[in-house]
């Protein structure tokens, strides 16, 4: 008899389970975004769950910019790039972003995660290998599983475990170094000094995701890449708009026959409809915006610093993080959706990361934090986590009370990939997230 491909369907109680305990924390509705706060069920709520950080995608220049080419150009494109859909918009934001980004070229995506797929399956071959630090987004890695070339994980943000993994590579095989800028989960910034030093040293080219780095980190919300100053250095950037830039799509940035090859080659960006015109001509104007207004990168990092220290008075763990990206621990998966929603009914909305995309045992609150957020908004996220903590006894979870051995009340059983956990899996010593080496950065 053959396999019956729905059984799973039926049997997957997971997220049923979840809402039978009152904890279900995800699909929120939202149905108006009034500046900082969320409108959800008829009740305002202070918006910590987002990745705009500059404020850009609630901008009332970014709106009227994006329906202004709708209405030159239409809803949609109705084509790839290749064929019928390229229009003028869209060469103008490749050049604005090449520009700004000081590279020869870009290649704009419709996702962000069709742009690591479409670049990592495109330049890599069978015998090659793709090095993945263990804590990239799940898009990097599902890219480097999509690619051909053998992914070799090596530990998070550690030159020395990559100079290993690269020395058992052959001679012969093209090597690629994969890592985010900014880690979207810990908030780490990678620590790209020594990592590119390792990977010249093997003949390793190096591509960098600075999904959330831009319009955070280095001169005028540059990246990491050049928040070090290491552009001539690193050979690829990856980059997205639904972040700082308020949008969606993504990019490739690097020399232009390398782009030209993406352009032809990528059957990700060949086979599927180009970025719709009121996304180009938004994240056009968002873009000119963010250099226009560097004042928005300071206030991002006001922000940051004060929730980075209030969270630590309070007693929470954040890790490591080095940006506004601020993970607060919890540690038990229930503790972690029970402490989401008490938020979500005290008039905050945030979510929780749970295993894998964290390690077993520590989930988190991921919070991330905005240029545009109020001191008054801010003083409330941490009254209000304050409260909770000692409402809900966080502290006497086993990550604060036992650190170091991971263990949980009870989980909800959430299936996982057996790649991610290849990645995540022994991520190493989160200590070292760059700031042994580097100072956190400071405006």
């Amino acid at each position: 008899m053959a396999k019956d491909l729905i059984q799973k369907c039926r049997e997957y109680r997971d997220s049923a389970d979840a809402r039978a305990q009152g904890f279900y924390p995800y699909f929120r509705r939202i149905d108006d975004t009034i500046g900082n706060h969320v409108i959800c069920d008829g009740v305002s709520r202070i918006m910590i769950g987002s990745n705009n950080y500059l404020g850009l995608a609630q901008d009332e220049r970014v709106i009227e910019a994006a329906c202004d080419a709708a209405r030159k150009y239409g809803a949609g494109c109705t084509g790839s790039r290749l064929l019928n859909g390229n229009i003028r918009l869209h060469e103008q934001l490749e050049e604005a972003l090449a520009d700004f980004l000081q590279r020869e070229s870009v290649l704009l995506f419709s996702t962000g995660f069709f742009a690591n797929q479409g670049a990592l399956a495109s330049l890599t071959d069978h015998e090659d290998a793709i090095l993945c630090d263990r804590e990239n987004h799940a898009s990097i890695i599902d890219g480097c599983q999509f690619a051909p070339a053998k992914l070799v994980p090596f530990r998070h943000n550690s030159a020395t475990s990559l100079r290993n993994r690269l020395k058992r590579q052959p001679d012969t095989a093209g090597k690629l170094v994969v890592l985010d800028g900014v880690f979207s989960m810990s908030g780490d910034i990678a620590d790209l000094p020594p990592i590119i030093e390792a990977a010249k040293e093997f003949g390793a080219l190096t591509y960098v995701d600075e999904a959330h780095a831009l319009g955070v980190l280095g001169p005028l919300g540059r990246g990491t890449v050049h928040h070090f100053g290491l552009n001539d250095e690193v050979d690829l950037v990856m980059g997205t708009f639904s972040k700082s830039l308020g949008s969606m799509g993504g990019f490739i940035a690097g020399k232009r026959e390398v782009i030209e090859y993406l352009r032809h080659k990528a059957r990700c960006f060949i086979f599927t409809a180009s970025l719709a015109p009121a996304v180009a001509g938004g994240v056009l104007k968002a873009l000119e915006l963010m250099q226009a207004e560097p004042e928005r990168i300071d206030a991002l990092w006001r922000n940051t610093r004060k929730m980075h220290e209030g969270f630590k008075q309070i007693g929470f763990k954040i890790g490591t993080t080095q940006t506004p990206i601020v993970p607060i621990l919890i540690g038990s998966e229930a503790r972690a959706f029970q402490f989401t929603q008490r938020l979500y009914e005290e008039g905050v909305f945030a979510t929780p990361a749970i295993y894998p995309a964290v390690r077993y045992g520590e989930a988190i609150v991921r919070t991330s934090y905005m240029s545009s957020h109020t001191d008054e908004d801010l003083d409330q996220v941490l009254e209000i986590f304050a409260r909770l903590a000692r409402e809900l006894g966080t502290f006497d979870d086993p990550a604060y009370s036992e650190p170091g051995r991971r263990k949980n009340v009870f989980d909800f059983s959430l299936s996982y990939t057996e790649g991610s956990d290849a990645v995540r899996n022994g991520a190493g010593d989160p200590a070292r997230n760059g700031s042994e080496f580097h100072p956190a950065v400071s405006r």
